[in-house]
């Protein structure tokens, strides 16, 4: 845990909550045990959208496209997103959802492996939402800083690992070492790269956000 529960639970027990489609599927991913996006990274989420109002943003993780539909809701009128997402079995659902909120038009869902998919794809963004295999994000960034414009910025999401970066490396389970080192390594590239401004925030399970500014 990263911020104390009772201090977490407080602050979102003043959100004004979502759309009662966004709540219901909400309630049905976590039912199912399909990962979403925090209440607060929500607030957070909703706040950037209203200050940057970007046009076109690149998302990297759909999972049932809960955090994609927010951001179309909350978002403004002409935003157009680009998802990825590899996992076979979440896809249709994620299809179902975006059909069932009317935002098929609103969303470009791309298939198959993120690394290989954003080698692939051209463009500038104007917000990058990172929210995929964790220890991967130190290996897609070049790719990603190549198509977040000038101004543009990336939302790392899940970058502390419940506190877990902090811990020595002996105190780390050994399956989790991987994502340890890369995740430290991928935070330390963010704030020493001249080419974005990060900050590094307690916030959720951690997140990361990145201004490009050359």
């Amino acid at each position: 845990m990263i911020v104390e529960e009772r201090m977490r639970t407080f602050i979102n027990s003043l959100d004004r909550g979502n759309t009662p489609f966004l709540e219901e599927l909400e309630k049905t991913a976590l039912e199912a045990e399909v990962p979403v996006i925090r209440r607060e990274m929500q607030s957070f989420i909703k706040t950037l959208l209203a200050l940057q109002k970007p046009e076109k943003i690149l998302e990297v993780g759909t999972a049932v496209g809960f955090s994609t539909l927010l951001m179309c809701e909350y978002g403004p009128e002409n935003l157009h997103i680009t998802t990825i997402e590899n996992y076979e079995k979440r896809i249709p659902l994620a299809r179902e959802n975006f059909r069932r909120a009317g935002r098929e038009e609103q969303i470009t869902l791309m298939e198959g492996d993120a690394g290989r998919i954003l080698g692939e794809i051209s463009g500038t963004y104007d917000m990058i939402f990172m929210d995929a295999a964790k220890g991967q994000y130190i290996h897609w960034l070049e790719d990603v800083l190549r198509l977040l414009k000038p101004g543009g910025i990336l939302l790392s999401d899940n970058v502390l690992q419940e506190g877990e970066l902090i811990q020595s490396h002996y105190l780390v389970e050994r399956r989790d070492r991987t994502i340890y080192k890369r995740m430290r390594e991928y935070l330390y590239v963010l704030k020493h790269d001249t080419r974005i401004i990060t900050s590094i925030l307690p916030l959720g399970d951690g997140a990361a956000l990145s201004v490009k500014v050359n």
